[in-house]
Order: C-alpha cells, then structure tokens, then sequence
C-alpha cells in the first residue's frame, strides 16, 4: 500500500533498484546529489544535472520538464555515499515562473521495478521559493529509508547546493541553468494553468476568498513541520498559534493539513480580510484559584469572529496534543535506549556476568527506565488532562458547521446567509487517550473533493464488517456530508448531483430524495451516468473560459455559478473509458471552479484500470465509514485514528436540518 508522507515522515524502502516520479504541472529542472553520512556533497562529480545527468546508480532527465523520471540504483552508488538528494528548481531567465508559490504544487512519488508506488509526497506550502529539496533516500543501519523533506530556498539551486557543502555552488548553479535553457526547447508542455482561487465565478456576500495554496491526508494530506524542539508546550504562556488556512488529510493530514513554513516566517492574516483592523479580543479566563490552573474558554484564540476563533483555538488544541504525545513518546523511547546502553555497559564487564553483580545491574537499569517512564505519564497525562477539560468547554460553543451531529445546536439550525470558515467531516485521536476527540475541519470551498472508501482492506475495523453493511454505511456517511454541506451554504449556493448507476443506493439517499434538495434524480444506468458528468464537464469548461477571458457576464443565464457537489455511489459500476476521463477531469479541474466529487469507492474494484486511476485517488481526500488509522498531523506525523461522524441512534436532526434547507431554498424563490 503506497505510503502518502508528510514533512519530516519516513518510510522503508522495500528494494533499492527504484524509479522515482515528478509531476510539476509545468517545467522544472530535476536533479539530485550524493551525500556521505553527515549530508554533505563532496564536489561537483557528486551531482546529476541536465549538463551532467548520470552517475553511478543515479540517472536524472536532461531538460527541465513538466514530468520527470529518475532512475536511482542504491546498490551501485560510490563508496561512501549514504544519501541521494532529490532537487528540483524552477528553470532561470526564460519567461517562465520565478516561485513555486505560482504553479501546482509538484508531486513526487517512489516507485519499485513492479511498478507498484511505495511512496509519494505532495509538496504544499511553497511560496517565493524557486528551488527545493523534496526527499531524500538514506541509509540507516544497513537499510534504505525515503524521508520526504520539502525544505525550499528563495535564493535558488545556488542557495540549496550552499546548503549541502558544494563549494562554488553559485558557479556550478549557473552552468546547471545554462543547460537546462539550452535544453528547454525538448520540455514536456504544461498543462494550462488554473484560474485562481480569487477569480472563481459564484455568488457571494463578501470579498473573494484569496487563500493560499493547499492537503492532508490529508490525506491532504499534510505540510511543512515546525520544529518540536521550539514549540509551545500545550497551555504555557504562549498562545495557540493560528493554524494553516487548509484542511488532517491533506492524506496527509490534520483538521487541515498545512503547519507554518520551515523556510521562515508565514503570514497568518486572515484570507478574507482585505483591510487592517485589529482582531477581536478572546473572551477574558475565569480567574484561577491559587495553585490551580487557568480555566479553559471556548474562543480563547485570536481571530476576527468567534468562529474564526474556535477554529483557532481547535487547531492548537491539535497541535498540544500531537505534540505532548510525541515528547512522551520520545521520553520513552530514551528510556528505552538508556536502559540498553546501562545494561551493555555493565555486561560488558566480565566480572559482573558471574554472582548477583549482573542481576542487581539489569534490576538498577529497568528501574531508571521504569522512573523516566513514569515522569514522562505523569507530565502526559498533565498536559492530556488540561486539553480534555478545554475540548469539554469548547465542543458544547460550536456552530453548527464545526459541531458533531448530536450537539443540540443542530436542532436549531437555520440556513446562513453567507459560508462559514470550515466544515467538520469527522473527529481524530491517538490511542494514548482515545476519549479526547478533535474536530477535523476541512476549508470552505472545498479544495479537493472527498473519497469514501467501501473497501474491506482499508482498516482492521472494515476487515470485521460485513462487506454489505460497510458499503451502506459508506453511502450514508457520503450522505450525511452532502447533508452538512447543504446546510451550511445559502440558500441555493450550493447543489448536490448524486449518480447511483445500479440504484443500489435508494435507502441512503432517501433522506436527500425526500427532501428535494437534489439537483435531480440519481441518475442511474450507462445514459444518467454519461447525462451527469456531460452536464458538469460543460460547466466547468464555461466558466474556465469565462474566468481566463474576463467575461464572467457572458455566462449563459440558464448556468448555475454555485457550488456542485457531485455525489458518485459503487465506482466504477457503470462508467466506461469516457466516463472516466471525464471524472479524472472533474476532480483536475473541478474544484478551481466550484465542483467537487465526494465519491464512493472501493480501490481494489477499479484496480482493473491500473495506474489509469492514481491520480484520481490522490486528487480526493480519504475518508472511511469506520475507525481507521490513515491520516497523519503536519508536525510530527503521528497515525491519526479518524472517526466518521454519525447521526445518533433514533434521532431525526438529518430529517430535520434536510427539511430547514428545502424550506429555506422555497423561501429564497430557488
């Protein structure tokens, strides 16, 4: 199973004859050095570049191009080198892009001689970045391990080849570049750019919503680590820090999935916000009593609205606990390796091997490893203590939009006038303290669509259900979704198409059909299937054109500019090579003009397709209809357990909030 890393993340390396992946979107210059145990490049004879592409064991293209194809033998490298160094750069002074922060965020990906993808790495969060080290592959006692690394330079290939001790890296930097532009005529021709977020055509009640580019998964993944060693403790006198404007997935993944910038400071200023003015202030703590705590608020963050606030205050609740887990992690893991290197020295000793010397020796060692052990619980279970008193007063002062199904502010619920921030789509946790549930919020519009996996090999949990009641419940947790997404858009903002090809469906979906909150019937059988996706594949190509030409009043009258949610039960029953393509298309180019997919699928059922498929599965954010370890935090990438939300045994607040909507929409004349 491909492994979707995460800043910092590592993987083991099954073989060491590999081929390694870069999909940039647009022209970029691939290359990679050598390294010895300490990271660092001996000479210029330890670098494959487009001017000099081959070295032992090591092969990288000789043109800058939107796709690459790096062939790495790890046995065959020279004696004494420990580390290969995947670079890529933004080619110089011909007319193209100067920052990765204005193209597509490059995909890199390791692949086996069996074609089988063993990792992959999405690199988010650059900015004025022109070069980048995006992973490395290293020895680590005797075995090869992939580390996704992600580290960008503003200064270029000369700053990054600085970076790893190549002397006269600016001279050797230009002749790099001075070949690449001899070569550029042979580069692979990028796909057209996408519109930007801020030019999308829809109705709205504010500014346009300029976000910075994103997941994890999130799953999105996941995104640029801060360093544990300089972080706030959970609750010290530092505040939350505002969080990334993404959303656990990104597979990668957190309630979002972007962490601030390794390469320096991040602007963290509101992306709606077009003018200066200072945030409104958190609501004052109760006092402490003497030797006690502050108590917990609920907004006790800094933002311009108390929503905002909350989803502050939730990703640094996030963070404390990803990072209070791995110190205690770490504290026992020096335990560990303390009482090791005490019981090898005193073995060492021959006289301790004979009488009671070497017992008494084991008894002292497990002893100190049993007191640091302790300590790291107690301080643990401190810091876990606190964010449990603080997730109990935050979780009942949700809005609805942030708030799981059974909090009664679902009851009463009315439709907005205008999108919140984010949306809740599940809760995450650690097995340290599985009680302490954290919202997983993605971004409002949605950035990347969502995939409900229906497979029974995702997770221990889908293994045990019946595979029937797993692909119900993977319906209805697609249902439940759309639901929420409905109900926190206006009124008409947003519509929802469902495509059910063998109607095996019609008991989930009958909360959304008997509403009436549909764009129109499940479509069903080969002809609704191809009527759909023919329908939203001509939207997006109309307000493409619309948005590139500036004339997003030439719009036909009868095209609806909201948001579309495109609901797709038991792929790929039903879709042949053309509905295909055009899936693939609408989850390329969908979410930059308001169309999303939220599909149900078991992976191993398209397998059938082959690679065909891959991007489309890296392109949706991975979600199950049970409990499942697969997302990952952007700091310390710790495994996540995500828990889908579920609506209450006997409850009727679906119903409900599906009915609230119907009515708003007849209201609205929609």
């Amino acid at each position: 199973m491909t492994a979707e890393l995460v800043r910092g993340q590592n993987h083991t390396l099954p073989q060491t004859r590999l081929e390694i992946r870069v999909s940039a979107g647009t022209p970029v210059v691939a290359g990679a050095t050598l390294g010895d145990e300490r990271g660092t490049v001996r000479g210029g004879e330890w670098i494959a570049h487009p001017g000099s592409p081959q070295l032992p064991g090591l092969e990288v293209s000789q043109q800058a191009a939107a796709d690459h194809r790096l062939a790495v033998d790890l046995e065959a490298l020279p004696v004494g080198a420990h580390r290969v160094t995947v670079l890529l750069a933004l080619p110089v002074g011909v007319g193209g892009p100067t920052r990765f922060g204005a193209v597509p965020a490059p995909f890199v990906a390791v692949i086996g001689l069996d074609g089988d993808e063993i990792a992959s790495f999405t690199l988010t969060g650059l900015d004025a970045e022109s070069a980048v080290s995006a992973l490395e592959l290293y020895r680590r006692q005797d075995a090869w391990k992939v580390r996704a690394v992600g580290q960008g330079y503003a200064g270029g290939l000369a700053e990054m080849l600085a970076d790893q001790g190549v002397t006269d890296a600016a001279h050797l930097a230009g002749s790099i570049q001075e070949a690449v532009t001899r070569g550029l005529a042979r580069s692979v021709a990028p796909p057209p750019p996408r519109s930007p977020e801020g030019d999308r055509v829809r109705h709205t009640t504010g500014p346009a919503d300029h976000r910075p580019s994103a997941p994890t998964a999130a799953p999105e993944p996941p995104e640029p680590l801060t360093d544990p060693a300089t972080a706030a403790p959970p609750h010290t006198t530092q505040p939350h820090t505002t969080p990334p404007h993404t959303a656990p997935g990104q597979a990668a993944a957190g309630p979002s999935a972007a962490g601030p910038a390794a390469g320096g400071p991040i602007n963290y200023a509101h992306p709606r916000r077009q003018h200066a003015a200072p945030p409104s202030p958190p609501p004052p703590a109760p006092p402490a009593q003497p030797g006690q705590a502050a108590q917990p608020v609920a907004g006790d963050a800094t933002g311009w609205s108390m929503d905002e606030r909350l989803y502050n205050q939730i990703w640094g609740m996030f963070e404390d606990l990803a990072r209070a887990v791995a110190a205690y992690r770490s504290a026992v893991d020096f335990a560990e390796s303390r009482m090791d290197q005490e019981l090898d020295r005193a073995l060492s000793d021959p006289r301790n091997r004979i009488g009671g010397a070497g017992d008494r020796a084991r008894e002292a060692a497990r002893a100190k490893r049993d007191e640091l052990a302790s300590r790291a619980r107690e301080a643990l279970d401190r810091d876990l203590a606190q964010l449990a008193a603080e997730a109990a007063v935050v979780e009942p002062a949700l809005p609805a939009a942030y708030a799981g199904w059974g909090n009664p502010v679902w009851h009463a619920h009315r439709v907005p006038m205008e999108i919140p921030m984010a949306l809740r789509i599940g809760d995450l946790h650690l097995p340290e303290r599985t009680d302490l549930r954290i919202p997983l919020l993605v971004r409002l519009p949605l950035e990347r669509g969502m995939w409900v996996d229906s497979g029974r090999t995702a997770s221990e949990a889908a293994a045990s259900t019946d595979t029937d009641r797993l692909r119900r419940a993977a319906m209805e947790t697609a249902v439940a979704h759309a639901a929420r997404l409905l109900a926190v858009y206006p009124p008409g903002e947003f519509a929802v198409h469902v495509i059910d090809p063998a109607g095996s469906a019609a008991g989930p979906l009958a909360p959304l059909v008997e509403a009436g909150v549909l764009a129109g019937p499940p479509a069903a059988g080969p002809g609704g299937v191809a009527s759909v996706l023919a329908h939203l594949t001509r939207r997006v190509d109309l307000v493409q054109m619309a948005v590139r030409a500036g004339a997003a009043d030439s719009l036909p009258l009868d095209l609806d500019t909201g948001e579309q949610l495109l609901v797709v039960n038991d792929f790929p029953h039903g879709f042949d090579d053309r509905a295909v393509t055009q899936l693939r298309y609408l989850a390329d180019e969908g979410p930059a003009v308001g169309v999303h997919l939220l599909m149900v699928a078991d992976r191993e059922e398209a397998s059938a397709y082959g690679p065909v498929l891959d991007p489309l599965w890296r392109s949706l954010l991975r979600i199950t209809p049970v409990a499942d370890s697969h997302l990952a935090d952007p700091w310390v990438g710790h495994a996540w357990t995500y828990e889908p939300l579920t609506v209450p045994a006997g409850s009727r607040v679906l119903e409900q909030v599906l009915a609230a909507v119907a009515a708003a929409r007849r209201a609205a004349g929609r």
